[in-house]
């Protein structure tokens, strides 16, 4: 997989809208009860209960999403000792959970820092250009539908797992699909973990599309021993759906800069301005 740092695409104003989403994100994190203890590989059983807890409350569930099955136990955040020693207690849920609300509250939820800042660095590098071509209001629209498509094709798709589904993956994936499709030629910096990391510029299409290709393939379970528990369904979906949405965008989208300098062993054309 390769990491993205930088893409050669500016922008006319400031992403505010990007960068309250990454700030979203993160302040949620940080927020979440007992997830400091758990990324730290420190957490006490009591931590993890309430971890868990909370993740059930806010996560979205496709058995809820789609059959609208809500447990009649749940996690309370206790601590018990059961028959086979301490435990987290279950119990009759102390709220009312809404699941077509809880798609839209695991965008913000993160299990570790690694989950967190893969996906803010790439909706950083990718996310300010989409939200200068579509403007505020419409990008933060975007990213919202983006995120339900991908959570509820998630779920139609698992439509009777009882697994929490979190993170932001979907809607950013959505996000990809639409630089793609605005900006395929433009030139994104990368790392490429080839005995060292080796820094390449590759354009637009290679990088995402090389990154749609694995998920596909995850998403099958073939080439990845987690299948199970990272949702590469949602990010397909996400993907699909921000491609589609984009493509009315695209007649009126101006061509990135093309920049100087070795590419692919060529020199990269000028570009002449009048």
């Amino acid at each position: 997989m390769v990491i993205p740092v930088h893409d050669v695409n500016p922008v006319r104003g400031t992403p505010w809208v990007t960068y309250a989403l990454i700030a979203a994100n993160v302040l949620v994190f940080v927020s979440t009860p007992g997830i400091a203890g758990s990324v730290a590989g420190g957490s006490d059983l009591a931590q993890l209960c309430h971890l868990q807890a909370f993740m059930d409350h806010y996560a979205a569930v496709p058995r809820e999403l789609i059959h609208h099955q809500l447990p009649r136990l749940v996690p309370t955040g206790a601590v018990g000792i059961g028959p086979h020693g301490p435990g987290c207690v279950v119990g009759p849920a102390g709220y009312d959970k809404s699941p077509e609300l809880s798609v839209f509250t695991a965008m913000f939820l993160h299990g570790s820092w690694l989950h967190l800042l893969g996906n803010m660095l790439f909706l950083l590098i990718f996310g300010n250009n989409v939200e200068d071509r579509t403007g505020h209001v419409r990008y933060l629209l975007f990213y919202v539908v983006c995120g339900y498509a991908a959570g509820y094709g998630f779920a139609l798709l698992n439509d009777g797992s009882g697994d929490p589904l979190i993170g932001a993956s979907g809607a950013i994936a959505g996000v990809l699909g639409a630089y793609l499709v605005l900006f395929p030629r433009a030139r994104v910096w990368v790392l490429v973990p080839f005995l060292i990391f080796l820094p390449l510029r590759l354009p637009a299409w290679l990088v995402l599309g090389f990154w749609f290709a694995l998920q596909a393939v995850y998403s099958s379970g073939q080439g990845v021993s987690d299948a199970g528990t990272v949702a590469y369904a949602a990010h397909v979906v996400g993907f699909v759906v921000g491609m589609l949405l984009a493509l009315p965008l695209r007649p009126g989208t101006p061509p990135p800069p093309e920049p100087p300098g070795l590419l692919f062993g060529r020199q990269a054309r000028p570009r002449h301005t009048w």
